[in-house]
């Protein structure tokens, strides 16, 4: 049973550092290492005083706390060590898959993709676009939730769990719709790399859902890309960056917006934003 307790500890050490930035996890290590060395090294009192027999139990539970210090200055700060290093490459490959996904013109690598790697991507284009990105548990223990997203005060839910599947049908749709409802979020994406049925779409409609499509999810993901990349190009001080690069965001549903062009009507020709969920959404911008 102590040995299960151990374990959970140093579980639950290794996925908080998965979560931290990247620099927080070696901090924690460090401090953790000199808080259970420094406890370690006090010498233990090795005589009781005869008549107080109550010293002899503390001396028996400071001497357990040593020796957990003793192991402890050891395994805590190398799970939290372990931990942030697997954030780092897992990180790594998201980012390569993002690239990859980047350079293609169809959505057969995404299909093809293991399902960790199909949502971690997706997290990461979520991030990009200004949502904390919280991965649930495998297995769907979450009403078929497989990702949460906070912007401000606002949750929202992800549903990718039928990434393989060609057409999606209004029984995934349903199924988010009413894990919205038992959570309060305030709306939701399911997410494919097919398409969706129109019974699908027509029950999305007023329900602050957004179905994200294969052709959508391509943008997004080569907007995270592009997103990836201005970072690392970033302009030093007093060097100021293009106002045509800011992506503005849609003034109906707060979602980022793309440039496109029209293809009919008087202003056929004519460059606008227009929202990224379309045509779930129809909001646009003026260039």
């Amino acid at each position: 049973m102590a040995k299960r307790h151990d374990d959970n500890v140093l579980q639950g050490l290794f996925e908080l550092a998965r979560v931290l930035h990247w620099w927080l996890g070696p901090a924690l290590a460090v401090i953790a290492y000199g808080a259970l060395h420094h406890y370690a090294s006090i010498p233990a009192p090795t005589q009781a005083i005869p008549g107080q027999l109550g010293q002899l139990g503390d001396m028996a539970v400071g001497e357990l706390f040593k020796t957990l210090a003793t192991v402890g200055q050891y395994l805590v700060p190398l799970a939290l060590l372990v931990g942030t290093a697997a954030a780092y490459f897992a990180e790594r490959k998201r980012e390569q898959v993002s690239h990859r996904m980047a350079q293609s013109k169809h959505a057969a690598v995404l299909r093809q993709m293991p399902w960790r790697e199909f949502e971690g991507l997706i997290g990461q284009a979520f991030r990009v676009h200004g949502y904390t990105v919280t991965e649930t548990p495998e297995g769907g223990a979450d009403g078929g939730i497989d990702l949460q997203l906070r912007k401000g005060r606002d949750l929202f839910l992800v549903q990718c769990k039928q990434w393989q599947a060609y057409k999606v049908s209004v029984d995934a749709v349903r199924e988010l719709h009413g894990a919205m409802s038992a959570q309060g979020a305030a709306g939701g994406f399911v997410v494919t790399s097919g398409v969706f049925t129109a019974d699908a779409r027509a029950f999305a409609k007023g329900k602050h859902i957004a179905l994200v499509d294969g052709a959508t999810l391509t943008t997004l993901i080569k907007q995270a890309q592009a997103a990836a990349l201005a970072r690392k190009t970033m302009p030093g001080p007093g060097v100021r960056r293009s106002s045509s690069t800011e992506r503005p965001h849609c003034p109906r549903c707060g979602n980022v917006m793309v440039r496109r062009t029209a293809k009919q009507g008087a202003k056929m020709g004519s460059h606008f934003w227009g929202c990224v969920t379309y045509p779930e959404c129809r909001g646009t911008r003026g260039l």
